[in-house]
């Protein structure tokens, strides 16, 4: 694996880098199944996955990586597992936080605050500010995101800034409106990776995956392996993005 990792990483040109991934970690269920174990340890699995892939995206000098954690369908599981799952976030994070400092990542939960508890939030932000001045990696964790959800908050807040005076409503084109996403400030994601075979977007960034690309794979979420992220981006930079322009004489028009 280790020999795999290396040849792969030096095909990777660090000028054409994307500068986001996103990435829909799916499969921890079917990981257990597999396994014959139970659900919370595929989700157990899939936290070790994280923290492998936020290890290689800071080796290789990503600016942001976003991951998809829990999404405001999650909320339809079990009631067991949907706390086991929040408790396992906050967990991770509160045990990560001196380690992602130390490597210079910056994290953030992007979402919606409704159903989660005031002191779930409240404690999310404490935990993730001790990292707000780094600046190697920006980590953005998607919990209790849903895209459908983002754009009905982000038009509430336009109506509201609207009726008091603070918006001109004439002048809203894309630039202003992503100002009211969750993921205001934060580049469009380049590439958005998916795995177990699934090939949808399951409410996903469905604003800012506009013009992505998108890199689908069978590998089960807890087996996605620093080698294969790293294939995925090579092969992203094998693509042609033109954004819906045409090349004539090598050149976009």
């Amino acid at each position: 694996m280790n020999s795999d990792y290396k040849e792969i990483k030096n095909k990777i040109d660090p000028g054409l880098l994307p500068r986001h991934i996103a990435i829909i970690m799916d499969g921890n269920g079917r990981w257990a199944e597999l396994h014959n174990t139970k659900r919370i340890n595929g989700h157990k699995k899939g936290v070790e996955a994280v923290r492998k892939i936020v290890e290689v995206s800071v080796e290789i000098g990503l600016k942001y990586l976003t991951i998809y954690a829990f999404s405001t369908e999650n909320w339809a599981r079990s009631k067991r597992e949907v706390n086991y799952l929040l408790k396992l976030i906050m967990d991770s994070l509160v045990n990560e936080i001196e380690e992602l400092n130390r490597n210079g990542v910056n994290i953030r939960f992007i979402g919606s605050r409704k159903e989660l508890s005031e002191s779930y939030n409240k404690k999310v932000i404490e935990t993730c500010k001790k990292s707000w001045k780094n600046e190697k990696l920006y980590l953005n964790v998607a919990m209790n995101y849903g895209g459908r959800r983002e754009l009905i908050e982000a038009i509430q807040q336009i109506s509201h800034d609207y009726a008091q005076n603070k918006l001109d409503i004439s002048r809203l084109d894309n630039k202003k409106l992503e100002q009211y996403l969750y993921t205001a400030g934060i580049p469009d994601p380049d590439l958005i990776i998916r795995t177990s075979g699934e090939q949808r977007l399951s409410n996903f960034l469905i604003w800012q995956s506009a013009y992505s690309e998108f890199w689908f794979t069978h590998t089960l979420w807890p087996d996605f392996s620093k080698a294969e992220f790293l294939q995925a981006i090579v092969e992203y930079q094998n693509r042609d993005r033109r954004f819906g322009k045409r090349i004539i004489n090598k050149e976009l028009i």
